[in-house]
């Protein structure tokens, strides 16, 4: 019998934020932000998918896009029990349906080879900057 594979999903309700949160910092892939942070995150965002594994959050992509013509990949998260087995080759595409049309970039450190084969290009010049402090907090009872 086949085991049942991840649904892909950009619908915010299947979230549970906190056990999203408690996720990413097992996984070692938390920057801190506070589960009603990661959900600001999620839900300021456009282009967005989960994959929801028995009832749980096992891999995460969003895009940050202006809906023309560009667009920014962050938070590509794969559970580490489900790596290798095409599940962000797959969000990758999810996103890039909802794309079309648009410049997609994004930063990697410890997955060149992943984006090289999903067709993406090594851009010489990248800069970045934190505005402020890192995790400017959002009001109490947000």
């Amino acid at each position: 019998m086949a085991q049942s594979q991840p649904e892909l999903t950009d619908d915010l309700a299947v979230v549970d934020w906190s056990a999203l949160k408690n996720a990413v910092a097992k996984d070692n892939f938390d920057n801190g932000r506070t589960p009603l942070e990661l959900q600001a995150s999620f839900v300021a965002t456009p282009v967005r998918v989960f994959a929801l594994h028995h009832g749980r959050i096992v891999g995460t992509a969003r895009a940050l896009a202006d809906g023309v013509c560009n667009a920014f990949v962050v938070d590509v998260w794969t559970d580490s029990a489900y790596r290798r087995q095409g599940l962000a080759t797959q969000m990758m595409a999810f996103l890039e349906q909802r794309l079309q049309g648009h410049h997609v970039a994004l930063f990697t450190e410890h997955a060149v080879g992943f984006y090289s084969k999903a067709g993406y290009s090594e851009e010489q010049v990248g800069m970045s900057k934190v505005v402020g402090s890192w995790l400017r907090r959002l009001p109490r009872g947000r």
